[in-house]
């Protein structure tokens, strides 16, 4: 993985240039609980703080995070965010929960335009299948790396496009880089 990530073309910030960093939430437990309220393994607990790293070391500078609210998505944030050089602003957001890739393009297109880059904390198959449905290109291996590693726990995705969110639909943007733990 490259140290920064390139803009795919337009300067970063401009406002028609847009960055999405999916990433999937850290391994989690299994214990006799509620789906939603599982919280990290300790596997999990390790994979957070290197995932926050890695976002880190792609020099994206994140406007806003919507996380889910499920618990291991909660506690991948905060192990991760500690690894980043400023906080973004967080909205904890119910509907990644259990998200259909629609609803999850549906939900991006509600982006704010004043936001460039954001990062979304959620879950599979969501977080593979909206990188695939958005990605119409890929930069370098990026593609065949997502597809040969299925998008485990703390992997996460780049993907670039052109445009205000309300614009944001299938094949619309660039893979720029893909990364997951133990790969």
């Amino acid at each position: 993985m490259s140290a920064a990530v390139s803009s795919g073309g337009a300067a970063p910030g401009s406002p028609e240039s847009r960055r999405i960093v999916l990433l999937r939430h850290a391994k989690a437990d299994w214990p006799q609980v509620a789906d939603h309220d599982r919280p990290l393994a300790e596997r999990g607990r390790m994979d957070a703080p290197v995932a926050g790293r890695r976002l880190a070391e792609t020099g994206i500078p994140f406007d806003l995070a919507l996380c889910s609210t499920a618990v291991r998505t909660r506690e991948t944030w905060k192990l991760a965010v500690h690894e980043l050089p400023e906080r973004p602003r967080t909205v904890y957001e119910d509907r990644l929960y259990e998200a259909s890739l629609g609803e999850l393009i549906a939900l991006l297109n509600e982006t704010p335009d004043d936001v460039a880059d954001l990062l979304v904390i959620g879950h599979n198959p969501g977080m593979h299948a909206l990188s695939d449905a958005l990605s119409g290109s890929a930069e370098g291996d990026a593609g065949t790396r997502m597809s040969r590693s299925g998008f485990p726990t703390a992997a996460f995705a780049v993907v670039s496009f052109t445009g205000s969110w309300k614009s944001l639909e299938h094949g619309v943007g660039t893979l720029l880089d893909y990364w997951a733990p133990h790969d």
